[in-house]
Formats: C-alpha cells, structure tokens, sequence
C-alpha cells in the first residue's frame, strides 16, 4: 500500500513542477544542434538530455550577466 501512496504522491509533485515550468520551443540552425549532440555524446553515462544541457548553459550565461542569482 505505501508504493501506492508514493506513487501517487510522486505523481502529483511532478505536476505541481509541470504547472510552474514554462515550455519553450526554439529553433535551432543545424551547425547548433549537431555541435549540441556532439557535446552530449561526448558526456558521461547518464548522459544529459537536451533540454537539460540547454537549461544549464542559459542559466550559467544568464547568472554570468546578472539576471539570475
């Protein structure tokens, strides 16, 4: 029964951190993305997705700059 519960309690902290995300779509010219998956193919296992790679880099930049703390 408590796999159940953490079940459901997982499910639902994920979906409260799916409302507070904002989804993105960007375009991205074919040098960018295969350099992209270049990098992360280059990465240890687990490798990192996407999405979190471009997450990272933009917050690292957007800090560098001084609009992220």
């Amino acid at each position: 029964m408590s796999g159940h519960v953490n079940a459901i309690a997982k499910a639902a902290a994920e979906a409260v951190l799916r409302d507070r995300m904002h989804v993105a779509a960007i375009d991205m010219p074919p040098t960018v993305s295969d350099a992209l998956d270049a990098w992360i193919a280059d990465q240890p296992n687990p490798k990192p997705s996407r999405q979190e790679v471009v997450r990272e880099a933009l917050t690292a930049h957007l800090k560098t700059k001084g609009y992220l703390t």
